[in-house]
């Protein structure tokens, strides 16, 4: 089973620690939520799984292999994949521009291949293409194939986000609200495909503050703050924790 291990995780900036001492495992065919007041933790741990940032202490494992700081790129090769808060996509390339060039070890990047090999770089870009059309389907983002990713709605640029991701097939996916400024229609679709996703054996990991969509969509909810995870369980135990509604919500 692909399991994502953190064991005694800490980052810390001069002498605050952003997180502190975090042990947490994310095993695939679920989705877990990790939640928390601002400030707690959230989004430095998922900068140290992708490698925006390096530990100070303890261990980061996918599949037995340690991933403690190596490089973003590295990380992103052996199956773990991230989209941020603000989506990030290229604005000034098309829709299906943006699809095509998500996806990881095209032949046509490699010069020699374009020279020497030009029927198999067809081949291949045909392929990618019809691939990229059956996402953006997928997406509700048909419609919009040939326009500038910049004439896309803040929702649609999310789902435009997600299907890039979803183009360099990782086993891991870390989101950072995904739902986050969406329509509610928009917010259904999404999470029906991060089911789809679990259920075919990804293992997830949302970062939200949406406890409507956390209590929706979430198999397994921990709960951060000050650096730590204090709470981990199911979404009806830990959301109906007073301790979690005056500390989050204010309740």
């Amino acid at each position: 089973m692909s399991r994502l291990l953190l064991h005694r995780v800490t980052k810390r900036f001069g002498g605050v620690s952003a997180v502190n001492s975090v042990s947490l495992e994310f095993v695939e065919g679920k989705i877990a939520a990790l939640i928390g007041p601002n400030g707690a933790g959230k989004t430095t741990v998922f900068n140290l799984i992708g490698g925006q940032l390096n530990l100070t202490h303890g261990q980061i494992f996918y599949d037995d292999v340690e991933i403690s700081n190596k490089l973003p790129w590295q990380i992103a090769n052996l199956g773990v994949g991230r989209i941020f808060q603000d989506g990030r996509v290229f604005q000034k390339l098309s829709v299906l521009d943006n699809m095509m060039v998500a996806f990881p070890k095209q032949k046509g990047e490699n010069a020699l291949w374009s020279l020497f090999a030009r029927g198999i770089v067809r081949r291949q870009e045909k392929v990618l293409n019809q691939r990229a059309y059956w996402l953006l389907e997928t997406f509700g983002l048909l419609n919009s194939t040939h326009r500038l990713a910049a004439e896309l709605s803040y929702g649609e640029q999310k789902l435009l986000a997600i299907a890039r991701l979803m183009a360099s097939q990782p086993k891991v996916l870390l989101l950072d609200e995904p739902t986050a400024g969406v329509t509610p229609r928009t917010a259904e679709k999404i999470l029906r495909i991060l089911r789809q996703e679990a259920d075919a054996g990804k293992t997830i990991v949302v970062i939200e503050h949406n406890m409507n969509v956390v209590s929706q969509c979430a198999d397994v909810v921990h709960f951060m703050e000050s650096g730590r995870v204090s709470l981990s369980g199911q979404p009806n135990v830990i959301l109906d924790r007073s301790y979690v509604k005056q500390a989050y919500l204010g309740m």
